[in-house]
């Protein structure tokens, strides 16, 4: 029979539409308690980038790595010989086998979730089903099935949860929103994206490949929802190659940029994609492409004659142009690479007049000082990172909303696994906003 102190505890948490399962669990937390985070996934993207961001605001927020949960053996020791070499680890730090040993835990009060692309959706459902705030890492989900599920038990479950779209915490992403939405840019006309390296190793683990065995890792966890193969080290370490595990190039980049065109016009999805790529140059047993390009009609789907198109390209066999967006009205273009607003491409006067209309051509002007940010030189975080993490962190003190909610990793699943779709298919993928489906023509 359960004592007076945890039916009263019980009692309350039903008041307020929460309760306490075996598998779940929520501490309510004061300004001055210590928040403790559990890893699921130690990654290369967690190591490089996500802990670095976290350490850098760590001891302002009062927040600690407490422990990691990976399913290789290998993993969970590298976890814990990093933090402990930086001195981030907690006192208590524990390794978990997997996440049901985790999430199990009473000592673990939020997570963030770096593991492969197409797991980080089922690992959000679990995390915020227990009771746990999380940060996880995009893209949010490779299914729609995984998406839904997703966004639904973080909506319902009224955990703070950042999706790890970063731009939506830098600044000048802020002032390009801000102009566009004070309605001074003028209709979006157009976007365009590049994300172009020329790098055969990206992605490539052939030194690990080699050295992981079988029995080291647990290959039916791993596989999730996903068809049940036989065991192969490339898509378990590689998995970025290979669907159903990952899209590549649209779940891993594009998912960050077809997030701004989210943010900037206001509209969640795309009305319908076209693509094309193909396998041209790293013939290595890849499945995805390592050239893509897509073509999203995006606008209203209440007026057609209204909208705008973004030309999405990727190719990772040469590098010429980077990664660009470029955002153009009739009077000129937002440059996010330079952090610039000026009037190129915009009506001039002579071809103006000619129509009896008037010129219309930006001002020239600045995104402000974002590109100069830099953060501490202790710990190596990128400076995007960085204040995305901190958002999620004061968020996780504040209860309110953080800069990428579960919904916005919704939508650029949605537009991410409709251009994936159209690639696979060769067929135009439109959005059915009453069904809240893709169809394919």
């Amino acid at each position: 029979m359960e004592n007076r102190r945890e039916f009263i505890k019980k009692s309350a948490l039903a008041g307020l539409g929460m309760s306490f399962s075996a598998g779940s669990y929520a501490r309510i937390l004061g300004s001055n308690d210590r928040v403790r985070v559990g890893i699921i996934g130690f990654s290369d993207r967690f190591r490089q980038s996500l802990a670095p961001a976290f350490m850098e605001h760590a001891k302002a927020q009062n927040f600690a790595f407490v422990g990691v949960s990976d399913i290789w053996s290998r993993r969970r020791d590298e976890a814990e010989q990093y933090l402990k070499g930086k001195g981030w680890n907690d006192d208590s730090f524990f390794k978990a086998r997997n996440n049901d040993e985790l999430l199990d835990r009473k000592d673990v009060d939020a997570v963030i979730i770096s593991t492969a692309d197409f797991q980080h959706a089922l690992h959000c459902v679990a995390a915020v089903e227990s009771g746990r705030d999380a940060y996880c890492e995009k893209p949010f989900a490779e299914s729609l099935d995984d998406a839904r599920k997703a966004v639904k038990a973080v909506e319902s479950s009224k955990r703070i949860v950042q999706v790890g779209s970063q731009r939506r915490s830098a600044p000048n992403y802020h002032s390009a929103n801000d102009f566009i939405k004070s309605g001074k840019f003028g209709d979006i006309t157009m976007v365009e994206m590049t994300w172009n390296v020329n790098q055969p190793g990206r992605w490539r683990r052939p030194k690990l490949v080699s050295e992981i065995k079988k029995e080291d890792t647990d290959w039916d966890r791993y596989q999730m929802n996903r068809p049940k193969t036989a065991w192969d080290p490339r898509k378990y370490l590689e998995f970025r190659l290979f669907y159903p595990y990952s899209s590549g190039i649209p779940g891993q980049w594009m998912s960050h940029q077809i997030d701004t065109v989210h943010w900037f016009s206001g509209l969640d999805h795309p009305r319908s994609v076209v693509a094309n790529g193909g396998i041209y140059s790293w013939k290595d047993g890849r499945v995805n492409a390592d050239t893509f390009t897509a073509v999203f009609d995006y606008g209203p789907d209440n007026d057609k004659t209204k909208g705008f198109q973004v030309l999405y390209s990727s190719r990772m066999n040469n590098e010429a142009g980077g990664v660009k967006e470029y955002y153009y009205s009739n009077g000129g273009m937002i440059n996010l690479d330079t952090n610039k607003i000026s009037p190129e491409g915009g009506l001039e006067a002579k071809y103006a007049k000619d129509m009896n209309m008037q010129a219309n051509l930006l001002p020239t002007m600045s995104l402000g000082e974002s590109a100069k940010m830099e953060t501490s030189a202790n710990t190596g975080g990128d400076p995007m990172t960085s204040l995305h993490m901190l958002n999620w962190m004061s968020c996780v003190r504040s209860r309110k909303e953080p800069n990428a909610p579960a919904r916005v990793g919704f939508n650029h699943s949605v537009a991410n696994i409709m251009a994936t779709t159209a690639l696979h298919t060769g067929k135009r993928v439109t959005w059915d906003s009453t069904k809240q489906d893709m169809v394919t023509s």
